[in-house]
């Protein structure tokens, strides 16, 4: 009998997205039979009082999404266990071992990167990380290639690379993977793809809330290392990246080492040419007024709370084509989105005719809502002799092609993960030499800005970054994407 092992069974991410991502998959019947799930804490608690805080939290999100069912907590109920415990002891994991029994573990590391080396050889020392059990991690793991590879290290005495499922939540968005289909199963975008067809891309990752209390880990990490060195070149490869010779997870994955090879160093001479640190200042964020990072902090810091970035492919099929990405805490909007912005037409017949043509855009949006349309030009229904042109949004997300067709559960993306993770899975989870490679270039763009003294530029709250932002794609004849474009 299988079993799923939750370390940080009662923490934030685990009542959060963990066990409502589990509950709903029991709801829709994908979980496999007989699987345990086994929250695992420090806090000195039993089963009932667990399994009760468990309920209220999954209850809570469940009847938010009208999926609420009393027969399928039942089920649910039945499966889960929790067992108080020091994940760093071998000793205090013993028991832990004889609930999971036999059956293959996966343990999913909800904890602190800093405990990883120690819980994974105290799984080691009481039989858990056996040929068939696996270890699920979850980012950011170190702040730098050097931290990165100490505690790989740690993990790799215990656990082989294929038992290893390094997370990153933005792979299981629905419209993250239909990007792969959308790219390699339609004939009319894979021949596009590419430098002669397409301007640039941006990739932009909007947050509306400040770091408020969370300031001792953002503190560490910053803009760069949070978000950028895992989230946005995650979502990077998955554009830049060569057609795989199949979906099998290595050829995946290696075609996704290709694109962080091939991404071009930035030196501290160009740093303050093609990237912009930001800090934001005291303002207003969604019509209340927000308070300044350092004000936050208590104390004056340099940590970048925004970062926009041009990063260069070098390679074939990208060389000229820029890639453009920004993200940051108190912005004007929660958006994430890919834009896709292909060249304009080569010649336009319609000038002096009223005919204003804009160059076709491929959007890609991921939060608040999934979806993806693409803008083309169209005749202006009239009479009009001037043959005046108009940008239509043509969408192509699911079931735009039924009205009557009713639309997917939005699901949560540790869904899909956690899934992937217990059938063994990897395609969408990230190899360690696919991290090594993204903390390489991440690493040289923190020791450019190092090395040229590139300090955070103030913004105010409730803006796009400073303006210096706005500047790097506009000294291009470029501007970012506006949400009403």
């Amino acid at each position: 009998m299988a079993a799923l092992v939750l370390f940080g069974g009662g923490g934030d991410l685990a009542m959060r997205m963990l066990l409502p991502s589990l509950y709903f998959l029991e709801h829709d019947g994908l979980l496999p039979n007989g699987l345990k799930i086994i929250g695992a804490a420090r806090s000195d608690e039993s089963r009932d009082e667990y399994v009760a805080k468990v309920r209220a939290s999954v209850e809570s999100k469940a009847k938010a999404d009208d999926v609420w069912s009393e027969d399928a907590w039942k089920k649910f109920d039945a499966r889960l266990d929790y067992l108080a415990v020091d994940a760093t002891s071998a000793d205090s994991l013993k028991p832990l071992a004889d609930k999971v029994g036999d059956g293959p573990a996966t343990s999913f590391l909800a904890v602190s990167p800093s405990l990883y080396g120690r819980i994974v050889t105290a799984l080691k020392a009481v039989g858990l990380a056996r040929p068939s059990d696996r270890v699920v991690l979850e980012k950011p793991i170190g702040r730098d290639l050097k931290s990165f590879r100490e505690i790989d290290d740690a993990v790799g005495h215990a656990f082989a690379e294929s038992q290893v499922f390094r997370i990153d939540h933005y792979l299981g968005k629905e419209t993250v993977q239909n990007l792969i289909a959308l790219r390699f199963g339609n004939t009319i975008f894979e021949p596009l793809w590419n430098n002669l067809s397409i301007d640039h891309v941006q990739i932009t990752v909007g947050e509306t809330v400040g770091v408020g209390d969370r300031w001792p880990y953002y503190d560490e990490y910053g803009a760069l290392r949070d978000m950028l060195q895992n989230h946005m070149l995650q979502l990077l490869c998955l554009v830049a990246m060569e057609p795989p010779s199949d979906l099998d997870p290595d050829s995946v994955r290696n075609e996704k080492v290709k694109v962080l090879r091939s991404l071009r160093p930035i030196t501290h001479e160009e740093a303050e040419r093609v990237t912009v640190r930001g800090q934001y200042v005291s303002g207003q964020s969604e019509g209340k007024p927000a308070k300044g990072y350092d004000e936050e902090r208590g104390q004056d810091s340099d940590t970048e709370t925004f970062v926009a970035i041009r990063a260069d492919i070098d390679n074939w099929r990208w060389a000229g084509t820029p890639f453009f990405m920004r993200t940051g805490k108190r912005l004007p909007e929660k958006r994430t989105e890919i834009v896709i912005q292909f060249k304009p037409v080569p010649h336009s017949i319609f000038d002096g005719r009223g005919g204003d043509v804009q160059a076709n855009r491929l959007v890609i949006e991921l939060q608040p809502e999934e979806d993806i349309s693409l803008s083309v030009m169209n005749k202006r229904p009239g009479l009009d002799q001037r043959m005046q042109l108009q940008p239509i949004k043509m969408s192509l997300s699911w079931g735009q092609n039924d009205r009557r067709a009713k639309p997917p559960r939005r699901r949560i993306a540790y869904e899909r993960l956690l899934l992937d993770a217990l059938h063994g899975d990897s395609t969408l989870f990230v190899r360690r030499d696919e991290a090594e490679q993204a903390w390489k270039w991440v690493d040289e763009v923190s020791e450019a800005w190092a090395d040229g003294h590139v300090k955070p530029q103030e913004y105010v709250a409730g803006t796009w970054g400073p303006e210096a932002a706005d500047f790097l794609l506009s000294r291009t004849g470029r501007a970012w994407n506006s949400s009403d474009a």
